[in-house]
Parts: structure tokens; sequence; C-alpha cells
């Protein structure tokens, strides 16, 4: 489980735990992937209910990269995620709450 005061998401990939994290540069990497988009664009289209598949993919591979993963969107094409493309697009709207809120108390 992610521990959600470090902004911390936790989603399995072919059948192994990750804990994802939006650090300062994985939050870079994801800019810099979303090419001309900024980050306050996501957020609008995550909270409009119009994301894409891409933006989710960005997300996880950038949640991914905080948390200290090796490898690279490309592995990701053939991976299963538990939970399928919606547990994806839960983490990843997930990753960027807890990137940019204080969750609350319990």
């Amino acid at each position: 489980m992610g521990n959600p005061w470090a902004g911390e998401v936790c989603l399995t990939i072919d059948g192994q735990a990750h804990r994802l994290k939006l650090t300062l540069g994985a939050l870079a990497e994801l800019e810099a992937a979303l090419e001309q988009d900024t980050l306050v664009d996501l957020v609008t289209r995550f909270e409009s209910g119009a994301c894409s598949s891409r933006d989710v993919l960005a997300l996880i591979v950038a949640g991914l990269r905080g948390g200290g993963w090796q490898g690279d969107p490309g592995d990701l094409m053939t991976a299963e995620i538990a939970g399928g493309p919606m547990a994806a697009a839960q983490a990843a709207a997930h990753l960027l709450v807890r990137a940019f809120s204080v969750p609350a108390p319990r």
C-alpha cells in the first residue's frame, strides 16, 4: 500500500506491486512527455473526465520513475495491469491528487 502522506500510489503490473510517486524529477519528465501541454492542462483534463490513454500512460510512467522504476514506456505496452485500464486511470488520478494536495486526516 502506498503512503498517501508521501504522495505514493500502488499499482500491480505483471503481478508485481509497484510504488508510484510524482517526485519533482518525475514531474519534469512528465511535462517533457506531454510536449506542449502543461500540468495544469493535464489536471483540467482529469477533472473534466476528458483524459486520454496517453495522459494515463504518461502519468503512470512518471509515477513509476518517481518510485525508482528503470523501465521505459514501451515496457508497459504489453504489461498486465491488475484491474485493467480503469485501475490505471484511477492510479493516475490519485497520483495527481496526492502530488498537489495534503491527505485528509484519518
